[in-house]
């Protein structure tokens, strides 16, 4: 089973009910943090998880929205992992990855001498590994892998999804893409695919063209919906919205879904869960 918990379902616009894109995964015991939005540290404390308990970082691309809490979670991880010599924390995303990281580091810099000097245990900055990569196999350990292939952000480039897979369960996570066949190749047969989605027929009604210029470069609803039919998929999740879900229009979001995907379909606030199993089995809980 591949556990799933949206932990940031909001976007570039802060809103009080919703973190910054994010994305819990939690496969054969290891942890998998895809981007790290605003927020993300208190979601994940919310799961009973925190940032020393991660396996890896995801990044789909670097949008500021999806790495807004970068620095906070390779700083906390440093200070409350209390091994000695502790593992790297392992971070892979797009070629431009590594530039961030070590402008991360720093802009932390004085805050990183600041606890060297500070406490005796602490002897060198946070250890991270940074890889980077557009294609193939990323992860491959104790039955848990990983896949990247491009998605299509453009002009943000390159950008890449991510697929997990584990004992016959996978979940493919998408990122902010238009529709493009990387990724539907990407998602064939996954038991589920979480995907980052906007309402364009609400957001082309906004007077400011700065916003409605989004739409040119993110997956509609049904859109997103359309390529979890093409690729087959058992549950679509749809996470990221554009604009927040109003309460009690849940539905009207579902039916756009469900007019191009006729299976499972999820949503919901910040630490929706669902559980993806071998097939198309899963249960949903939030």
């Amino acid at each position: 089973m591949i556990e799933v918990t949206l932990l940031g379902t909001g976007s570039p616009i802060p809103d009080p009910d919703r973190a910054g894109p994010s994305t819990l995964v939690r496969a054969g015991g290891q942890t998998f943090l895809v981007d790290c939005g605003r927020g993300v540290q208190q979601r994940l404390a919310a799961t009973g998880s925190g940032a020393n308990a991660l396996s890896a970082l995801l990044l789909t691309h670097l949008h500021s929205d999806h790495i807004a809490d970068l620095g906070d979670v390779i700083i906390t991880r440093w200070v409350t992992t209390f091994v000695p010599d502790p593992a790297p924390l392992q971070i892979i995303g797009p070629p431009g990855t590594a530039d961030v990281v070590n402008a991360t580091l720093r802009a932390f810099g004085h805050d990183i001498g600041y606890r060297i000097a500070h406490h005796a245990d602490l002897t060198a900055p946070p250890p991270v590994e940074v890889h980077e990569c557009t294609e193939g196999t990323v992860w491959d350990r104790d039955g848990v892998r990983i896949l990247v292939a491009p998605t299509d952000h453009r002009p943000v480039t390159p950008t890449i999804g991510f697929r997990v897979e584990h004992a016959g369960a996978s979940v493919v996570l998408a990122g902010d893409t238009v529709p493009c066949e990387s990724l539907d190749r990407l998602a064939t047969g996954a038991g589920a695919l979480v995907h980052t989605v906007i309402r364009k027929d609400l957001v082309n009604q906004l007077p400011m063209q700065r916003i409605r210029d989004i739409c040119d470069y993110h997956s509609s609803v049904e859109e997103a919906a359309a390529t979890a039919a093409r690729a087959g998929v058992g549950i679509l999740i749809l996470t990221h919205y554009v604009p927040g879900i109003a309460a009690g229009t849940e539905d009207e979001w579902r039916a756009l879904a469900a007019s191009a995907f006729d299976r499972q379909i999820e949503l919901g606030d910040d630490l929706h869960r669902v559980e993806v199993h071998p097939g198309v089995c899963a249960r949903s809980r939030s």
